[in-house]
């Protein structure tokens, strides 16, 4: 039988545009008017749609589930892998299985094939018994999600590259089910059926010499926990490159503006400019006007992934007009300006 989609936002009776409190509201609603031991004249009709209840529940009221249902929609079956035969069903019965109350509680959700194609699973091995670290035979698992996260360096930082140590807050499998969402035939209310919590790491990371902002490093593996013996995800460290009061930097050349004396734009001379290994000296030709652009062979960013070498030095000459002149200073000026004028 081929895997049916689930509205959960009809089930639920709430937009696709809820908040997290109003869906957690609707929930509570439809529960409590749902539950089996509130309807017991209709007990069986009650329990299927307390089940889809839950489930609709289990992924609208989990951030990172939603976001997956949401990105699947309808058409997912065109997005995804078909599971196998017998995906998602329970072993012994072809159309799952019931659910059994305690004290509020339900035992074994018995959640839709659909949700247990994208969503884990919480299972029995082939023999009927719970598993805390297997998934049954003949299922396959599935690989966890790939995640992003952002890493913010200085331009400095960027351009020497090299290891750095991350602290990021991830995803592992949960302890107390061993990422199968099931505590002895039960819904882990540690992870609350996902299979996965919160988590604290370190990893070490090396950042390629000239890395540019926006580009994204994987770290294979270190993404969200796979379900069922499933791969993990991968892990996409986004570079940012924070502003840099000295340097602007366009692809692997690096600008800079520096202001020089008129004598020095007249006459010629060097001027001491900063790059980011250190101060050079740079020529500045005689007759340079203001605003001239003087290009530094090698001085910019590395260059990643194109065989290797640097990008440029651009420096802007920015004139300083003297102040505070004195009279003999003045009087030069004006014999300068006098014989301009003769020309």
């Amino acid at each position: 039988m081929a895997v049916q989609y689930k509205d959960y936002y009809k089930i639920l009776d709430v937009p696709k545009s809820a908040t997290v409190k109003e869906i957690k509201s609707a929930y509570r609603k439809l529960a409590r008017k749902w539950h089996p031991d509130v309807n017991p004249n209709k007990k069986k009709e009650a329990e299927e749609k307390f089940k889809e209840i839950a489930e609709a529940y289990e992924v609208l009221g989990d951030p990172q589930k939603r976001k997956t249902y949401d990105t699947l929609g309808p058409d997912w079956q065109s997005r995804a892998q078909t599971p196998p035969p017998g995906y998602g069903q329970w072993p012994g019965g072809a159309g799952g299985q019931s659910v059994h109350f305690e004290n509020g509680d339900f035992e074994d959700a018995g959640f839709s094939d659909f949700f247990q194609a994208f969503f884990g699973n919480i299972g029995r091995d082939a023999g009927g018994a719970t598993t805390a670290g297997n998934v049954r035979r003949g299922q396959r698992g599935m690989r966890g999600q790939d995640v992003e996260s952002e890493l913010h360096l200085s331009l400095r930082e960027a351009y020497s590259g090299g290891p750095r140590s991350l602290s990021l807050q991830t995803q592992t499998a949960c302890p107390r089910c061993h990422g199968t969402g099931s505590d002895n035939g039960k819904l882990c209310h540690q992870c609350r059926g996902t299979g996965t919590v919160a988590a604290q790491r370190t990893l070490d990371v090396t950042i390629p010499a000239g890395v540019r902002d926006g580009q994204r490093i994987r770290l294979a593996g270190q993404g969200g926990p796979g379900l069922g013996g499933g791969q993990n995800g991968d892990l996409y460290m986004i570079v940012r490159i924070g502003h840099d009061p000295v340097f602007e930097r366009r692809g692997d050349d690096l600008y800079l503006e520096h202001p020089v004396s008129v004598y020095t734009l007249v006459l010629g001379g060097e001027i001491t400019v900063p790059t980011l290994t250190g101060q050079i000296d740079v020529k500045v030709p005689p007759g340079s006007q203001n605003g001239r652009t003087l290009r530094v062979t090698g001085k910019g960013m590395p260059r990643v992934g194109s065989g290797g070498g640097f990008g440029d030095l651009y420096v802007r000459l920015a004139a300083q007009v003297p102040t505070n002149l004195t009279d003999a200073e003045r009087d030069l000026f004006k014999q300068l300006a006098e014989l301009a004028k003769a020309r």
